[in-house]
């Protein structure tokens, strides 16, 4: 086997210290992981953790973002999918897996309160949030454009509102597994122009 350039080195090292922190951060939270607790679970030196990230910050909003990535892809190949009714079922199924997630919510949680006394750290999350919004707007007008729908408001507002209720209702559920989605699929439903079920 060929070996790896320093390039290639540095790029399975920092791949791996995302895994690694990923784990971590989830099962953990933010608070409880170190970066020393990483950098030994993933068999490297802090060194090495320090020559990818400049702090836990940095690991943090990496992680998240790349996990962010993941739900945005999630979510654009539902809106790709058949008819409308196919794509709703296939979000309320998303939602119900998704939404509430323990591991997931407690991080953005512990993140956003991290964030909120970091002016440039705080930039960055609502930059995350603006892109996530734009895919959920982006998604919200390829309904309208194909005709399948009569949105209630714009685009860009649906997405604000539906993200603000998955975030809320992500939290709860997190406490209460129980709550049902339906409340985000048919606010969805109703904000787009289509009877709540």
């Amino acid at each position: 086997m060929p070996r790896l350039t320093r390039a290639e080195s540095q790029a399975r090292t920092r791949a791996e210290l995302l895994a690694v922190a990923r784990t971590r951060f989830l099962r953990d939270g933010y608070t409880a992981t170190s970066l020393d607790q990483v950098a030994e679970d993933a068999g490297f030196s802090r060194g090495a953790v320090y020559s990818n990230f400049r702090n836990k910050d940095e690991l943090c909003q990496a992680v998240l973002d790349g996990i962010r990535i993941e739900r945005a892809r999630e979510i654009v190949e539902i809106v790709q999918a058949g008819s409308v009714d196919e794509r709703l079922r296939r979000f309320e199924a998303w939602a119900e897996a998704v939404v509430g997630d323990p591991g997931w919510t407690r991080l953005e949680l512990e993140f956003g309160v991290q964030a909120s006394t970091d002016p440039a750290l705080r930039e960055n999350l609502a930059a995350s949030i603006d892109g996530i919004t734009r895919v959920i707007a982006g998604g919200v007008a390829m309904f309208e454009n194909a005709g399948d729908i009569r949105p209630r408001m714009p685009a860009d507002q649906i997405a604000v509102a539906l993200l603000s209720l998955g975030v809320g209702l992500g939290v709860f559920r997190s406490v209460h597994p129980e709550l049902p989605v339906e409340a985000l699929t048919n606010t969805l439903r109703v904000l787009v122009g289509l009877p709540a079920r």
